[in-house]
């Protein structure tokens, strides 16, 4: 006798967000309808985007945006599909039209892209979920500009080369569409909602902790 396989139960977002233990700590998204347990964040992931962090608030200070442009702890980005939710590693909001996001303030979602400036996603061993789902649903959603920061040369080599390259591409909406701009060593890293950005890819590499 042949046993039949249960069909793991689909979330819709909303769904979800209800299922989401409070203060958890471990982080979750959903995919498709199903809850994904994200893996803890290795050392050098958290360096890195904890560096980033840092160099974004003080360009965002030197552009007089303090207080309008922020970096929250945590967010959920709710994209058009009904059956996902992504948490970035970093979100900037902007203040002047985040009044429009009704499940902000007690849920902490994010529906609108004129609420954000920019996300950033660092790369981990699940990295098709940053260069193919969340590329995906954030285009859709007309985000202005997307990073994926691949500093361990994760990701597949139709992206970064062969041989494989850290890579940090900045993809900026054109026309509906993300244009890629990859971003290697000593090139500074070029991104149309931080102009005055002085910072290179290989100084995000080297922020990493190094035994």
């Amino acid at each position: 006798m042949t046993q039949t396989q249960a069909e793991p139960k689909l979330y819709t977002f909303d769904e979800f967000i209800e299922w989401y233990p409070e203060k958890s700590e471990v982080r979750y998204e959903l995919y498709d309808g199903v809850i994904v347990e994200m893996p803890k964040p290795t050392g050098e992931h958290s360096d890195l985007a904890g560096f980033l962090i840092e160099e974004l608030l003080i360009t965002i200070r030197e552009m007089g945006k303090r207080s309008i442009w922020t970096i929250p702890k945590e967010s959920i980005i709710k994209p058009h599909r009904d059956k996902s939710g992504y948490e970035p590693d970093i979100i900037v909001l902007n203040q002047e039209t985040i009044d429009t996001e009704t499940r902000w303030k007690k849920e902490s979602v994010i529906q609108n892209a004129t609420s954000v400036k920019l996300i950033v996603e660092v790369v981990s061993t699940n990295w098709q979920d940053d260069y193919y789902d969340k590329l995906r649903d954030y285009e859709g959603m007309g985000i202005p500009e997307y990073w994926i920061v691949d500093y361990a040369a994760l990701g597949g080599r139709k992206f970064i080369g062969n041989p494989k390259q850290p890579t940090i591409f900045v993809c900026e909406l054109i026309d509906g569409e993300y244009q890629m701009t990859p971003f290697r060593g000593t090139n500074r890293i070029i991104s149309p909602t931080f102009p005055e950005l002085k910072l290179t890819a290989q100084e995000v590499f080297d922020s990493v902790s190094s035994d």
